[in-house]
Protein backbone atom coordinates (compact mmCIF):
# COMPACT_ATOMS: atom_id res chain seq x y z
CA UNK A 1 0.00 0.00 0.00
CA UNK A 2 1.25 3.44 -0.97
CA UNK A 3 0.84 6.40 1.41
CA UNK A 4 1.41 10.03 0.40
CA UNK A 5 2.26 12.84 2.81
CA UNK A 6 0.53 15.63 0.91
CA UNK A 7 1.34 19.31 0.61
CA UNK A 8 -0.79 21.76 2.61
CA UNK A 9 -2.55 24.14 0.23
CA UNK A 10 -4.97 26.01 2.47
CA UNK A 11 -4.54 29.74 3.08
CA UNK A 12 -3.19 31.10 5.40
CA UNK A 13 -0.35 28.57 5.00
CA UNK A 14 -0.08 25.83 7.61
CA UNK A 15 3.44 24.53 8.23
CA UNK A 16 2.36 21.39 10.10
CA UNK A 17 2.57 17.86 8.71
CA UNK A 18 1.26 14.53 9.97
CA UNK A 19 4.71 12.88 9.97
CA UNK A 20 8.11 14.36 10.72
CA UNK A 21 10.94 12.73 8.68
CA UNK A 22 12.09 10.71 11.72
CA UNK A 23 8.58 9.45 12.55
CA UNK A 24 8.01 8.52 8.89
CA UNK A 25 11.25 6.51 8.96
CA UNK A 26 9.90 4.72 12.04
CA UNK A 27 6.65 3.94 10.19
CA UNK A 28 8.64 2.51 7.26
CA UNK A 29 10.64 0.29 9.62
CA UNK A 30 7.52 -0.96 11.43
CA UNK A 31 5.58 -1.60 8.22
CA UNK A 32 7.98 -2.79 5.49
CA UNK A 33 4.99 -3.54 3.20
CA UNK A 34 4.03 0.13 3.20
CA UNK A 35 5.55 2.65 0.82
CA UNK A 36 5.67 6.28 1.91
CA UNK A 37 6.00 9.09 -0.66
CA UNK A 38 6.31 12.78 0.22
CA UNK A 39 4.72 15.50 -1.90
CA UNK A 40 7.14 18.39 -2.30
CA UNK A 41 6.32 21.46 -0.18
CA UNK A 42 7.95 24.86 0.22
CA UNK A 43 6.07 25.73 3.43
CA UNK A 44 6.36 22.57 5.56
CA UNK A 45 8.25 22.99 8.85
CA UNK A 46 10.52 20.10 7.77
CA UNK A 47 12.15 20.80 4.37
CA UNK A 48 12.04 18.34 1.47
CA UNK A 49 15.75 17.75 2.00
CA UNK A 50 15.11 16.30 5.49
CA UNK A 51 12.88 13.58 3.97
CA UNK A 52 15.28 12.96 1.08
CA UNK A 53 18.16 12.56 3.56
CA UNK A 54 16.29 9.61 5.10
CA UNK A 55 15.74 8.01 1.69
CA UNK A 56 12.16 9.08 0.97
CA UNK A 57 11.02 9.88 -2.54
CA UNK A 58 9.93 13.54 -2.73
CA UNK A 59 7.87 14.41 -5.80
CA UNK A 60 5.29 16.83 -7.22
CA UNK A 61 3.05 13.98 -8.39
CA UNK A 62 1.54 11.62 -5.81
CA UNK A 63 -1.41 10.51 -7.96
CA UNK A 64 -0.24 6.86 -7.92
CA UNK A 65 -0.62 6.63 -4.12
CA UNK A 66 -3.59 4.96 -2.41
CA UNK A 67 -3.84 6.95 0.82
CA UNK A 68 -3.41 10.74 1.05
CA UNK A 69 -2.45 12.07 4.49
CA UNK A 70 -2.70 15.79 5.25
CA UNK A 71 -3.59 18.21 8.03
CA UNK A 72 -6.05 20.87 6.80
CA UNK A 73 -8.81 20.87 4.16
CA UNK A 74 -7.70 20.00 0.63
CA UNK A 75 -8.96 22.53 -1.96
CA UNK A 76 -11.63 20.90 -4.14
CA UNK A 77 -9.58 21.35 -7.33
CA UNK A 78 -6.68 19.39 -5.77
CA UNK A 79 -8.72 16.35 -4.69
CA UNK A 80 -7.73 13.22 -6.61
CA UNK A 81 -10.75 10.95 -7.33
CA UNK A 82 -10.99 7.37 -6.01
CA UNK A 83 -8.44 7.83 -3.20
CA UNK A 84 -8.53 7.50 0.58
CA UNK A 85 -7.96 10.85 2.35
CA UNK A 86 -7.09 11.76 5.93
CA UNK A 87 -7.34 15.41 7.01
CA UNK A 88 -9.42 17.77 9.15
CA UNK A 89 -12.40 18.35 6.84
CA UNK A 90 -14.44 20.52 9.25
CA UNK A 91 -17.68 19.01 7.96
CA UNK A 92 -18.91 16.71 10.74
CA UNK A 93 -20.62 19.56 12.59
CA UNK A 94 -22.30 20.62 9.31
CA UNK A 95 -20.02 23.64 8.91
CA UNK A 96 -21.68 25.66 6.11
CA UNK A 97 -18.38 26.85 4.63
CA UNK A 98 -17.25 23.29 3.84
CA UNK A 99 -20.47 21.73 2.51
CA UNK A 100 -19.18 21.91 -1.07
CA UNK A 101 -16.02 20.07 -0.02
CA UNK A 102 -18.02 17.11 1.33
CA UNK A 103 -20.22 17.12 -1.79
CA UNK A 104 -17.09 17.10 -3.99
CA UNK A 105 -15.62 14.14 -2.08
CA UNK A 106 -18.82 12.17 -2.64
CA UNK A 107 -18.85 13.07 -6.33
CA UNK A 108 -15.19 12.09 -6.72
CA UNK A 109 -15.76 8.75 -4.96
CA UNK A 110 -13.27 9.64 -2.22
CA UNK A 111 -13.08 7.55 0.93
CA UNK A 112 -12.84 10.23 3.61
CA UNK A 113 -11.41 9.76 7.12
CA UNK A 114 -11.44 12.85 9.29
CA UNK A 115 -8.77 13.13 12.02
CA UNK A 116 -11.59 14.15 14.37
CA UNK A 117 -13.45 10.90 13.72
CA UNK A 118 -10.51 8.67 14.64
CA UNK A 119 -11.88 7.57 17.98
CA UNK A 120 -12.00 4.73 20.49
CA UNK A 121 -15.17 2.65 20.89
CA UNK A 122 -16.17 5.05 23.68
CA UNK A 123 -16.00 7.98 21.25
CA UNK A 124 -12.88 9.48 22.85
CA UNK A 125 -10.54 10.96 20.25
CA UNK A 126 -7.28 9.13 19.63
CA UNK A 127 -5.36 11.83 17.79
CA UNK A 128 -5.34 15.59 17.60
CA UNK A 129 -3.40 18.76 18.25
CA UNK A 130 -5.25 19.52 21.51
CA UNK A 131 -2.22 19.52 23.78
CA UNK A 132 -0.46 22.08 21.58
CA UNK A 133 -3.54 24.30 21.42
CA UNK A 134 -3.56 24.27 25.24
CA UNK A 135 0.14 25.05 25.50
CA UNK A 136 0.15 27.90 22.97
CA UNK A 137 -3.20 29.36 24.04
CA UNK A 138 -2.19 29.63 27.68
CA UNK A 139 1.18 31.15 26.79
CA UNK A 140 -0.69 33.66 24.61
CA UNK A 141 -2.95 34.49 27.55
CA UNK A 142 0.08 35.45 29.63
CA UNK A 143 1.53 37.34 26.68
CA UNK A 144 -1.69 39.41 26.56
CA UNK A 145 -1.50 40.03 30.32
CA UNK A 146 2.10 41.25 30.05
CA UNK A 147 1.38 43.58 27.14
CA UNK A 148 -1.87 44.97 28.51
CA UNK A 149 -0.58 45.71 32.01
CA UNK A 150 3.00 46.62 30.98
CA UNK A 151 4.38 43.82 33.14
CA UNK A 152 6.60 41.92 30.68
CA UNK A 153 6.98 41.38 26.95
CA UNK A 154 6.79 37.75 25.84
CA UNK A 155 7.70 37.11 22.17
CA UNK A 156 5.20 35.48 19.83
CA UNK A 157 5.32 31.68 19.85
CA UNK A 158 5.74 31.59 16.06
CA UNK A 159 9.14 33.32 16.49
CA UNK A 160 10.38 30.55 18.81
CA UNK A 161 11.89 27.29 17.61
CA UNK A 162 10.07 24.83 19.85
CA UNK A 163 8.37 24.15 23.17
CA UNK A 164 11.65 24.31 25.07
CA UNK A 165 12.13 27.90 23.89
CA UNK A 166 8.53 28.73 24.84
CA UNK A 167 9.15 27.48 28.37
CA UNK A 168 12.49 29.30 28.56
CA UNK A 169 10.70 32.59 27.81
CA UNK A 170 8.18 31.90 30.57
CA UNK A 171 11.06 31.39 33.02
CA UNK A 172 11.92 35.09 32.61
CA UNK A 173 8.58 36.51 33.78
CA UNK A 174 7.14 37.28 37.21
CA UNK A 175 3.38 37.06 37.58
CA UNK A 176 1.24 39.33 39.72
CA UNK A 177 -0.98 37.91 42.46
CA UNK A 178 -3.85 36.66 40.25
CA UNK A 179 -6.45 33.90 40.37
CA UNK A 180 -6.71 31.74 37.25
CA UNK A 181 -9.59 29.46 36.28
CA UNK A 182 -8.94 26.60 33.85
CA UNK A 183 -11.99 24.72 32.54
CA UNK A 184 -11.81 21.22 31.06
CA UNK A 185 -9.97 17.97 31.75
CA UNK A 186 -9.09 16.79 28.23
CA UNK A 187 -5.96 17.15 26.09
CA UNK A 188 -6.44 20.92 25.62
CA UNK A 189 -6.83 21.54 29.35
CA UNK A 190 -3.86 19.29 30.16
CA UNK A 191 -1.72 21.28 27.69
CA UNK A 192 -2.83 24.48 29.45
CA UNK A 193 -2.06 22.92 32.83
CA UNK A 194 1.46 22.10 31.62
CA UNK A 195 2.12 25.84 31.18
CA UNK A 196 0.56 26.77 34.55
CA UNK A 197 2.63 24.10 36.29
CA UNK A 198 5.79 25.16 34.46
CA UNK A 199 5.24 28.65 35.86
CA UNK A 200 4.98 27.01 39.30
CA UNK A 201 1.55 28.53 39.89
CA UNK A 202 -0.02 26.85 42.89
CA UNK A 203 -3.03 24.61 42.13
CA UNK A 204 -5.80 24.86 44.74
CA UNK A 205 -9.11 23.08 45.31
CA UNK A 206 -12.44 24.51 44.16
CA UNK A 207 -13.51 25.08 47.76
CA UNK A 208 -10.38 27.09 48.58
CA UNK A 209 -10.44 28.98 45.30
CA UNK A 210 -14.03 30.10 45.78
CA UNK A 211 -13.65 31.18 49.40
CA UNK A 212 -10.10 32.41 49.95
CA UNK A 213 -7.74 35.27 49.13
CA UNK A 214 -4.13 34.45 48.33
CA UNK A 215 -0.77 36.21 48.46
CA UNK A 216 0.55 34.41 45.37
CA UNK A 217 -0.82 33.46 41.92
CA UNK A 218 -3.06 30.37 42.10
CA UNK A 219 -5.20 28.35 39.70
CA UNK A 220 -8.06 25.89 39.86
CA UNK A 221 -8.89 23.25 37.25
CA UNK A 222 -12.69 23.05 37.12
CA UNK A 223 -14.49 20.08 35.63
CA UNK A 224 -17.88 20.43 33.91
CA UNK A 225 -19.74 19.22 37.02
CA UNK A 226 -18.29 22.17 38.93
CA UNK A 227 -19.42 24.90 36.54
CA UNK A 228 -22.71 23.28 35.45
CA UNK A 229 -25.49 22.04 37.76
CA UNK A 230 -28.82 20.26 37.39
CA UNK A 231 -31.80 22.59 37.13
CA UNK A 232 -33.77 20.47 39.63
CA UNK A 233 -31.08 20.77 42.29
CA UNK A 234 -30.19 17.06 42.31
CA UNK A 235 -26.60 15.85 42.11
CA UNK A 236 -25.28 15.98 38.56
CA UNK A 237 -23.72 13.12 36.63
CA UNK A 238 -20.99 13.68 34.05
CA UNK A 239 -22.02 10.87 31.68
CA UNK A 240 -25.63 12.01 31.84
CA UNK A 241 -24.51 15.58 31.07
CA UNK A 242 -22.53 14.46 28.01
CA UNK A 243 -25.50 12.43 26.72
CA UNK A 244 -28.09 15.15 27.27
CA UNK A 245 -27.11 18.45 28.91
CA UNK A 246 -30.55 20.05 28.49
CA UNK A 247 -31.43 19.47 32.18
CA UNK A 248 -28.44 21.54 33.30
CA UNK A 249 -27.74 25.23 33.83
CA UNK A 250 -24.59 27.27 34.36
CA UNK A 251 -22.96 27.39 37.77
CA UNK A 252 -20.14 29.61 36.52
CA UNK A 253 -20.90 32.83 38.39
CA UNK A 254 -19.23 31.79 41.69
CA UNK A 255 -16.01 31.32 39.68
CA UNK A 256 -16.47 34.57 37.71
CA UNK A 257 -16.60 36.50 40.99
CA UNK A 258 -13.23 35.11 42.09
CA UNK A 259 -11.32 34.92 38.80
CA UNK A 260 -8.95 37.39 37.11
CA UNK A 261 -7.86 35.24 34.16
CA UNK A 262 -10.00 32.53 32.58
CA UNK A 263 -8.38 29.83 30.41
CA UNK A 264 -11.19 28.10 28.46
CA UNK A 265 -9.96 24.59 27.69
CA UNK A 266 -13.29 22.78 27.86
CA UNK A 267 -15.19 20.98 25.12
CA UNK A 268 -18.58 22.55 24.46
CA UNK A 269 -21.32 20.19 23.24
CA UNK A 270 -24.61 21.01 21.52
CA UNK A 271 -27.37 22.18 23.89
CA UNK A 272 -24.99 22.52 26.85
CA UNK A 273 -25.57 25.64 28.97
CA UNK A 274 -23.42 28.67 28.23
CA UNK A 275 -20.69 29.26 30.82
CA UNK A 276 -21.41 32.97 30.96
CA UNK A 277 -23.76 35.17 28.93
CA UNK A 278 -23.53 38.83 27.93
CA UNK A 279 -25.86 39.62 30.83
CA UNK A 280 -23.59 37.75 33.26
CA UNK A 281 -20.62 39.82 32.08
CA UNK A 282 -22.53 43.00 33.01
CA UNK A 283 -22.93 41.83 36.62
CA UNK A 284 -20.92 44.12 38.98
CA UNK A 285 -19.57 40.96 40.68
CA UNK A 286 -18.16 39.63 37.39
CA UNK A 287 -14.41 39.91 37.95
CA UNK A 288 -12.82 38.20 34.90
CA UNK A 289 -10.75 40.68 32.89
CA UNK A 290 -8.77 38.32 30.63
CA UNK A 291 -10.01 35.30 28.68
CA UNK A 292 -7.71 32.91 26.83
CA UNK A 293 -10.44 31.11 24.89
CA UNK A 294 -8.68 28.07 23.46
CA UNK A 295 -12.00 26.35 22.73
CA UNK A 296 -13.01 29.37 20.61
CA UNK A 297 -16.73 28.77 20.06
CA UNK A 298 -17.70 32.09 18.49
CA UNK A 299 -20.76 33.83 19.93
CA UNK A 300 -21.31 30.84 22.19
CA UNK A 301 -20.64 29.66 25.74
CA UNK A 302 -18.04 32.35 26.47
CA UNK A 303 -19.87 35.62 25.77
CA UNK A 304 -16.72 37.71 25.26
CA UNK A 305 -15.65 35.61 22.23
CA UNK A 306 -17.19 37.71 19.45
CA UNK A 307 -14.94 36.30 16.76
CA UNK A 308 -11.87 34.16 16.24
CA UNK A 309 -8.65 36.18 16.30
CA UNK A 310 -5.53 35.48 14.24
CA UNK A 311 -1.91 34.58 14.90
CA UNK A 312 -1.00 37.95 13.33
CA UNK A 313 -3.42 39.87 15.57
CA UNK A 314 -4.32 37.60 18.50
CA UNK A 315 -5.98 39.94 21.01
CA UNK A 316 -9.04 42.17 21.18
CA UNK A 317 -11.19 43.66 23.91
CA UNK A 318 -14.82 43.03 24.86
CA UNK A 319 -16.80 45.87 26.41
CA UNK A 320 -19.45 44.18 28.55
CA UNK A 321 -21.62 47.31 28.77
CA UNK A 322 -21.94 47.87 25.02
CA UNK A 323 -21.37 44.19 24.05
CA UNK A 324 -18.97 45.47 21.38
CA UNK A 325 -15.37 44.85 20.43
CA UNK A 326 -12.83 47.42 21.66
CA UNK A 327 -9.03 47.64 21.90
CA UNK A 328 -7.52 44.74 23.87
CA UNK A 329 -6.10 47.15 26.45
CA UNK A 330 -9.15 49.45 26.70
CA UNK A 331 -10.10 50.48 30.24
CA UNK A 332 -12.56 48.07 31.93
CA UNK A 333 -12.61 45.78 28.88
CA UNK A 334 -12.23 42.00 29.03
CA UNK A 335 -9.08 41.17 27.07
CA UNK A 336 -9.74 38.24 24.72
CA UNK A 337 -7.33 35.79 23.06
CA UNK A 338 -9.36 33.60 20.68
CA UNK A 339 -6.95 32.31 18.02
CA UNK A 340 -8.57 29.27 16.39
CA UNK A 341 -5.45 27.67 14.87
CA UNK A 342 -3.08 27.79 17.84
CA UNK A 343 -1.03 24.63 17.09
CA UNK A 344 0.14 26.31 13.83
CA UNK A 345 2.36 28.51 16.01
CA UNK A 346 4.32 25.48 17.21
CA UNK A 347 4.48 23.44 13.98
CA UNK A 348 7.55 21.32 14.77
CA UNK A 349 6.43 20.02 18.17
CA UNK A 350 2.79 19.72 17.07
CA UNK A 351 3.78 17.66 14.01
CA UNK A 352 6.05 15.37 16.02
CA UNK A 353 3.35 14.73 18.61
CA UNK A 354 0.65 14.15 15.99
CA UNK A 355 2.79 11.68 14.03
CA UNK A 356 3.37 9.64 17.15
CA UNK A 357 -0.40 9.23 17.68
CA UNK A 358 -1.06 8.55 14.00
CA UNK A 359 1.60 5.85 13.82
CA UNK A 360 0.34 4.19 16.98
CA UNK A 361 -3.37 4.23 16.16
CA UNK A 362 -3.99 4.55 12.42
CA UNK A 363 -1.26 3.00 10.26
CA UNK A 364 -1.46 -0.43 11.98
CA UNK A 365 -5.19 -0.62 11.11
CA UNK A 366 -4.26 -0.95 7.42
CA UNK A 367 -2.21 -4.07 8.14
CA UNK A 368 -4.07 -5.87 10.95
CA UNK A 369 -7.51 -6.08 9.34
CA UNK A 370 -8.58 -3.00 11.31
CA UNK A 371 -8.89 -5.20 14.41
CA UNK A 372 -9.77 -2.22 16.67
CA UNK A 373 -12.41 -0.90 14.23
CA UNK A 374 -10.61 2.44 13.96
CA UNK A 375 -10.94 2.85 10.19
CA UNK A 376 -14.53 1.58 10.19
CA UNK A 377 -15.56 4.16 12.82
CA UNK A 378 -13.62 7.00 11.18
CA UNK A 379 -14.86 6.53 7.60
CA UNK A 380 -17.29 9.28 6.55
CA UNK A 381 -17.75 8.48 2.85
CA UNK A 382 -17.52 5.30 0.77
CA UNK A 383 -18.62 4.42 -2.78
CA UNK A 384 -19.95 7.94 -3.32
CA UNK A 385 -22.24 7.76 -0.28
CA UNK A 386 -22.15 8.71 3.40
CA UNK A 387 -21.43 5.77 5.70
CA UNK A 388 -24.17 4.75 8.13
CA UNK A 389 -22.39 6.37 11.10
CA UNK A 390 -22.40 9.73 9.28
CA UNK A 391 -25.78 9.47 7.57
CA UNK A 392 -26.94 12.40 9.75
CA UNK A 393 -25.02 14.62 7.30
CA UNK A 394 -27.31 13.78 4.37
CA UNK A 395 -29.54 16.86 4.76
CA UNK A 396 -26.39 19.00 5.02
CA UNK A 397 -25.05 17.43 1.81
CA UNK A 398 -28.41 18.07 0.11
CA UNK A 399 -28.23 21.73 1.14
CA UNK A 400 -31.37 21.48 3.30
Amino acid sequence: MKFAIIKERKNPPDRRVVFSPEKLAEARKQFPNAEFIVESSDIRVFPDSAYKALGFKVTDDVSDCDVMIGVKEVPIENLIPNKKYFYFSHTIKKQPYNRKLLVAMLEKNIEMYDHETIVKKSGARLIGFGRYAGLVGTYNGFRALGLRDNLFNLPKVETLADLDEVKAELDKITLPNIKILLTGTGKVALGAKEILDHLQIKEVSDALYLTSKFTEPVYVMADVMEYAKRKDGKVGNKQEFYKDPSGYESNFMPYAKETDMFVAGHFYGNNAPYLFTREDAKNPDFNINLVADISCDVDGPVASTLRASTIADPFYGYDAKTEKEVAFDAKDAITVMAVDNLPCELPKDASEGFGEMFLENVIPAFFNGDERGILKRAKITEDGKLTERFSYLQAYVDGK
